[in-house]
């Protein structure tokens, strides 16, 4: 009897549950995905209910034969007969019961099966929509048919889709690609509630400058090599981002700052990539990325924003909001991120994985890019005509979305780095303590002493030469005996090494690292090689692929060109004799310690602030108007632009009225007209200038050549990045039929270019004098 109650219990307490499972699932309806799946369950759940009230009769009937017989043993027992018949009357309540649930297990049937015919007629009735959808012919959505044909035939490539309920039924291809994807028009008859107003957006928080790192610390997370190096120099620097922090905000005296919700992912640390740098951070291997990497992120973080940092891939997606799958479809959400900084391996990681929506968002991304992208690499179509593409450019991005270590490229954004800057005290101490003598070599492999013999001997025979080559057991035969090599030194130490030595030499390779300008901020010289020709990427494997043109002069053009004497020497190491003069002028030569502005913590912390502030690439710009289908009412508005007082070149209108929403600000734009054979980059700094590339849209227009006094026989719009531009010796001009290919690089010998160029804040190349 224990036994049958017991089985009682637990076949009410099953039917309780399945009833409840069938019932909290998505109504019919809900989704025409689910009809299917709702059906068959909800005819289960019938039998299922049948089968119980059958079970439930079989084993009232058994009690019944159960009692029966217990009532007849126990009647020949005498006396002890009230004990049983005690022991019955349980029984047969328990049996009563039994026969109530029975009952009303029945005529739930009963109303279930009567629900179930109207839900299967229901769904009967989608069904047959799902199998009658037809391909709209829409001329608002010409790509809506292709889009279906090839899901019919692919649909299975990617679970994303069936992630997204496509099954392989016509509608749900159709569904998809209006509803997720936008290919298709939506479908009249799917269930859409009425569009209510929604509430205004809560305002945004407010970035204030922080007063302490240890957040961003923990933030970077741990294990690898590379995290710790990066969060080592932000503790190294951690009081002068603090101080930089508070002179920047008492500069912006309380401006309105929105906090941006940023996600940092420096896609090379990533497994996926290779990470090759990690393994190599204890061996000598190249620390600039990292080293830029590292002050981006203090940056950022001083500036008051909400940060998110990932080196793996499975983060990035979980961030993302990325459907399961192999990254073909949208992601499931809107992305929560206002910003994303990351490199070429992070954007190819997003692209493989985003699908549709890293069209959509790549508008946000920022691109640290070290040596830079060309808008004629950049330009997909373009790069692939004219013969720029590499395996690194053709992104389609605005090219200013490319941030740069050093400022040698003004189409891209410089990002740069910052050195550690020293009070007049320790200058002063520096000062003192140089030895006149001592010379430190740049270069922690023993690949780059090879070769270097001969100039070594040389340098030898009037200083005391230093290196700093990594090796683990024997000293490397590349280093020559007389060199007294300290081998791999952390960064406090190595500081310590240039703070007493005179000079610091280059031999060529690296390529525009940061150790420079630490050395010159330490009071050293730097001598470095010219290189002659200038390496490219069409003469050099260094730079080969790599999606720039760009000619390097010297193994670092920046220390070159915006330094110079007598803190920085460029010499022919081929000719010993101007070899050997330079090294006997340079220990004659009394040098303070020097650092530029825009590589101080300050400086850093003003270019990412006017650019959050101001760089803006998720809204669109009209293109120019074709003179194939320029009609009289769209002609162009009259110049903004006016000659110069000694009519050398043009400059913003004083009368042009209220200037145009624009950063920088086009009062500090000035236009002038390059060489044969000069890039706009060389133009403009003959001139004390900076080529700006947002501006060649105000002087991408006939009437400037007119102002400018170039007789033109004809004008044509044409997609080519030396445009705008003038062939003086046939009078054919031409302007640029694609704003992605706005360029200051790039020249010709045929041509004359428009160039758009502008001032500079003094120390900070970046912004102009009013960009802050």
């Amino acid at each position: 009897r224990i036994f049958v109650l017991g089985i009682g219990f637990f076949t009410l307490c099953f039917l309780m549950t399945s009833l409840g499972g069938q019932f909290s699932a998505k109504r019919l309806g809900d989704s025409p995905f689910t009809i299917r799946t709702e059906v068959m369950g909800a005819l289960e759940s019938r039998g299922l209910l049948r089968r119980m009230s059958d079970m439930l009769e079989v084993l009232m009937k058994r009690m019944d034969i159960l009692a029966r017989l217990e009532n007849s043993t126990d009647f020949h027992k005498g006396d002890e007969a009230r004990f049983p018949l005690d022991r019955f009357q349980p029984a047969a309540g328990l049996m009563e019961r039994i026969q109530a649930i029975a009952q009303n297990v029945s005529d739930i049937a009963i109303k279930v099966d009567q629900i179930l015919r109207n839900s299967l007629l229901n769904g009967k009735v989608m069904e047959g929509r799902r199998d009658q959808c037809e391909v709209p012919r829409d001329p608002k959505y010409p790509d809506c048919a292709g889009k279906v044909e090839w899901m019919r035939a692919r649909w299975t490539s990617d679970p994303c889709y069936a992630f997204f309920g496509v099954d392989g039924t016509e509608c749900s291809f159709l569904i998809y690609l209006s509803e997720v994807e936008w290919f298709c028009p939506p479908l009249p008859w799917r269930n859409r509630t009425v569009a209510v107003p929604s509430p205004p957006p809560p305002p945004r928080v407010q970035a204030a400058f922080r007063r302490d790192l240890a957040r961003l610390l923990e933030l970077i997370g741990t294990g690898k090599e590379s995290l710790s190096f990066m969060k080592k120099r932000i503790r190294h620097l951690a009081q002068q981002w603090l101080r930089a922090a508070r002179r920047l905000e008492q500069k912006l005296a309380g401006r309105q700052r929105d906090q941006k919700h940023i996600l940092i992912h420096i896609g090379f640390l990533t497994e996926e990539s290779g990470d090759v740098f990690s393994p190599r951070v204890l061996k000598g291997g190249p620390l600039g990325e990292m080293v830029q990497w590292a002050d981006i992120l203090a940056a950022l973080f001083m500036l008051g924003h909400s940060l998110r940092v990932t080196v793996s891939l499975k983060e990035l997606q979980s961030h993302l909001g990325v459907p399961p799958g192999r990254g073909n479809c949208p992601l499931t959400s809107p992305l929560p991120f206002d910003l994303i900084y990351t490199d070429y391996h992070g954007l190819q990681q997003m692209k493989q994985h985003m699908g549709l929506s890293f069209k959509k968002y790549r508008c946000r991304v920022r691109v640290i890019d070290t040596f830079g992208t060309e808008p004629a690499y950049n330009h997909e179509e373009y790069a692939t005509l004219r013969g720029y593409r590499t395996n690194w450019g053709y992104w389609n991005l605005q090219p200013t979305q490319f941030m740069t270590m050093f400022p040698h490229t003004p189409d891209n954004s410089f990002m740069g780095f910052v050195s550690e800057e020293l009070n007049q005290t320790e200058k002063q101490l520096i000062k003192a303590n140089k030895v006149s003598s001592m010379a430190v070599v740049y270069g922690k492999e023993a690949s780059i002493w090879k070769g270097k013999e001969k100039f070594l001997a040389i340098l030898n025979k009037y200083m005391e030469i230093h290196g700093t080559v990594y090796y683990e057991t024997q000293r490397p035969p590349e280093v020559p005996a007389f060199v007294k090599n300290h081998g791999l030194l952390p960064q406090h130490e190595f500081q310590q090494l240039l703070r007493k030595a005179k000079l610091f030499i280059g031999f060529g390779f690296p390529y525009e690292g940061p150790a420079p300008l630490e050395a010159i901020a330490n009071g050293c010289v730097f001598l470095q090689a010219r290189f002659n020709p200038p390496h490219s990427s069409l003469n050099h494997e260094f730079f080969r692929g790599k999606p720039t043109s760009r000619e390097v002069s010297s193994q670092h053009p920046y220390a070159e060109e915006f330094i110079g004497k007598p803190h920085v020497w460029t010499v022919d190491y081929n000719n010993s004799e101007e070899f050997e003069a330079a090294i006997k002028t340079i220990m004659r030569t009394q040098v303070d310690p020097y650092l530029p502005y825009e590589y101080t913590c300050e400086g850093m912390l003003e270019r990412i602030h006017a650019y959050i502030q101001h760089q803006d690439f998720c809204t669109t710009s009209s293109l120019p108007p074709s003179p194939k289908t320029k009609s009289p009412a769209m002609q162009s508005p009259p110049s903004l632009l006016a000659l110069s007082p000694n009519s050398t070149h043009l400059v913003w209108s004083p009368s042009a009225g209220r200037a145009p929403q624009a950063w920088p600000p086009v009062a500090s734009l000035q236009v002038w007209v390059s060489e044969p054979q000069h890039t706009c980059t060389e133009t403009c700094r003959r001139h004390g200038l900076v080529c700006e590339p947002t501006f060649f849209r105000f002087l991408n227009k006939e009437e400037v050549f007119l102002q400018l006094s170039i007789a033109c026989d004809s004008t044509e719009y044409e997609m080519n990045h030396l445009y705008p531009a003038v062939a003086e010796n046939v009078h054919e001009c031409y302007l640029q039929k694609e704003p992605l290919l706005f360029s200051c690089a790039g020249s010709n010998a045929k041509y004359r270019r428009l160039c758009p160029c502008r001032d500079f804040r003094q120390g900070q190349v970046a912004l102009c004098r009013d960009c802050l």
